[in-house]
């Protein structure tokens, strides 16, 4: 009878062993095994989302910033009507790219890209509305309208990139219904070489790559629009 109790006691003591190796502590006792299931999936659920305006520039290094202006859009509104997409079918857009002016980036500046960005369209990755390369550093302007197609509103010498809808040019916000708020971030990025080093057939995210070592400043205006 003691080899049996002693075997029950080994038994006892192994499983809760067992248990706290499996992350299950007293928290749970009483509870069956669909209750802690249900519990832990919605910590996952919880744990892994995601903060309602997420800065895609966070996960880079710390760079300076400048002023950045523009007479179509204001810090903290949302996009207006003819900043949204035609192309993508939104009521009003005229997919028109907003004017843009900047100033007191460092002197060391020799070129800039311009960019809008979505980091919360629901593809995974974000989506590029907008990319802007190889501006001479003497540019501190860009007019309404500058994203055509022919890229015939951009000074000499500028490379637009395809966006994430295949085409060089800007193409508005289109913001899925139900998906909540938008943050679309406008950024010039100073960098301290004449040329980012890619051609017409580099991809936004193959720009940014490139010219992270080179990046010394940065200017951001955010538009958060619900669609």
């Amino acid at each position: 009878m003691k080899i049996y109790r002693s075997a029950l006691i080994a038994s006892a003591g192994f499983a809760m062993v067992v248990l706290a190796a499996c992350g299950t502590d007293a928290s749970n006792s009483g509870k069956n095994t669909s209750t802690v299931a249900t519990e832990t999936a919605a910590m996952q659920a919880s744990n892994s989302a995601q903060p309602a305006k997420l800065n895609p520039y966070a996960y880079l290094p710390q760079v300076s910033t400048f002023s950045l202006q523009s007479e179509t859009l204001k810090d903290g509104n949302p996009l207006p009507k003819a900043q949204m997409s035609g192309i993508f079918k939104v009521p009003g857009g005229t997919d028109t790219s907003p004017q843009l002016s900047w100033s007191g980036f460092p002197k060391e500046t020799k070129s800039f890209v311009v960019s809008m960005y979505d980091p919360q369209a629901p593809t995974g990755s974000g989506f590029w509305h907008w990319v802007v390369a190889d501006l001479p550093a003497s540019t501190t302007s860009l007019p309404a309208n500058a994203g055509i197609p022919t890229g015939g509103g951009l000074p000499v010498g500028a490379l637009q990139l395809k966006d994430d809808a295949g085409v060089p040019r800007y193409v508005g916000g289109a913001i899925p219904a139900g998906s909540g708020t938008h943050n679309f971030y406008f950024t010039v990025t100073a960098l301290d070489v004449p040329k980012s080093g890619v051609d017409a057939t580099a991809t936004p995210a193959l720009l940014g790559f490139t010219i992270g070592s080179h990046t010394i400043a940065r200017a951001t205006l955010v538009c958060p629009t619900v669609g």
